[in-house]
């Protein structure tokens, strides 16, 4: 783990898994947003999956406000659920501009790269959310991100800054989830097209929420795989 340190001279515990040096000594990044469980070993996982593939791959931990870095069981949901109602949009843009500048200037394999990002769960609203506040970003991938029609904090919700969106965005959804559901889905659908934002989205039919994580019981293998060959495509045509 390495630390970023915030502008509010905060250190913030981040994950990092680049390719093998014999693939080369710069490369493009993606920055991979947590689930509401923290930078799990699942987490740590899909860094080395995109690294593996040619990326340097980064995943702050987000909750570094309340706790260095809490890997938070799946059976955990009251603490899941105060760890992810502390969180505040303004803060959360903050963290992934730090992220960017920390690949940006101060990491010496992403010198001149261009930076993707890609977040799971509450990780795919706040990767939503980054497209819409974080300049330096080159494309982003959402999956199953909820409440990206409500706000953390003060401030508009996610889904009310969709026209400040420049770059192309990725969606993979369950069509079983509640959070969000089909019908919140579409309606982020309908946003993204009457901004004129680049986008494409794709639900699975039987995938729930939670669909990529191998250590939960909503794994869906087709699923989980189908989205990561699409976003590896897309990260590779936008990001590379």
């Amino acid at each position: 783990m390495d630390d970023l340190h915030g502008a509010q001279g905060q250190d913030m515990a981040t994950y990092v898994s680049f390719p093998s040096p014999a693939e080369g000594s710069n490369f493009p990044a993606v920055i991979v947003i947590m689930e509401a469980f923290g930078v799990t070993g699942h987490i740590e996982k899909v860094c080395d999956q995109y690294a593996a593939n040619g990326f340097v791959a980064i995943a702050p931990a987000l909750y570094h406000r309340q706790h260095p870095n809490p890997k938070l069981g799946y059976d955990e949901m009251p603490a899941v659920q105060q760890y992810m109602g502390a969180l505040r949009d303004d803060e959360l843009v903050e963290d992934v501009n730090v992220a960017i500048d920390y690949l940006q200037n101060h990491y010496q394999r992403t010198h001149g790269q261009k930076i993707g990002i890609v977040g799971y769960c509450v990780g795919g609203r706040i990767t939503y959310l980054a497209a819409t506040s974080c300049p330096g970003l080159s494309a982003a991938s959402v999956y199953y991100g909820g409440r990206i029609l409500a706000p953390f904090g003060d401030g508009p919700a996610p889904i009310d800054l969709t026209s400040n969106i420049k770059i192309p965005v990725m969606g993979n959804f369950g069509d079983t989830d509640e959070n969000p559901s089909p019908a919140d889905v579409a309606t982020i659908d309908q946003a993204l097209t009457a901004a004129g934002v680049a986008h494409d989205f794709k639900s699975y039919p039987g995938a729930g929420h939670g669909f990529n994580c191998d250590d939960r019981g909503s794994y869906n293998e087709a699923a989980a795989k189908d989205a990561f060959e699409r976003t590896l495509g897309f990260f590779n045509q936008h990001v590379k």
